[in-house]
């Protein structure tokens, strides 16, 4: 399988995950220029952005250890990028990781994944 294709099931086996586990799904791969979420959805009333990591194997680490600070630093801008486009207001928000692959015993959702430097400012 190649990695688009591998990407996308992992993808779609987040949503089902994230579905069956209460969250309403808002959309997939918000792509600006200086980051991508891969899922943006609702836990209750918390905005949640998530990071979908798969590993086929533990040889290189778990899945969720793959999102090092760079990449936070990019889902962060990304989500007070959509935060603002939407005119999101009021609302508390969380950074969630699904963690998928044959080096877990089952995929999971990692909730609070990470946090911000501090609150972020919109």
């Amino acid at each position: 399988m190649y990695s688009k294709e591998i990407g996308d099931k992992a993808e779609k086996d987040a949503v089902a995950l994230l579905k069956k586990s209460g969250y309403k799904i808002l959309q997939k791969n918000y792509r600006v220029p200086f980051g991508e979420i891969d899922i943006i959805a609702k836990d209750k009333k918390v905005v949640v952005f998530v990071e979908v990591k798969m590993r086929s194997s533990e040889g290189f680490g778990l899945p969720q250890e793959f999102v090092d600070k760079r990449k936070r630093r990019k889902i962060i801008a990304a989500a007070i990028s959509y935060i603002k486009a939407n005119n999101i207001k009021n609302t508390d928000f969380r950074f969630d990781v699904v963690a998928l692959g044959n080096a877990l015993e089952k995929p999971k959702i990692i909730k609070s994944a990470f946090e911000t430097a501090g609150n972020f400012t919109i």
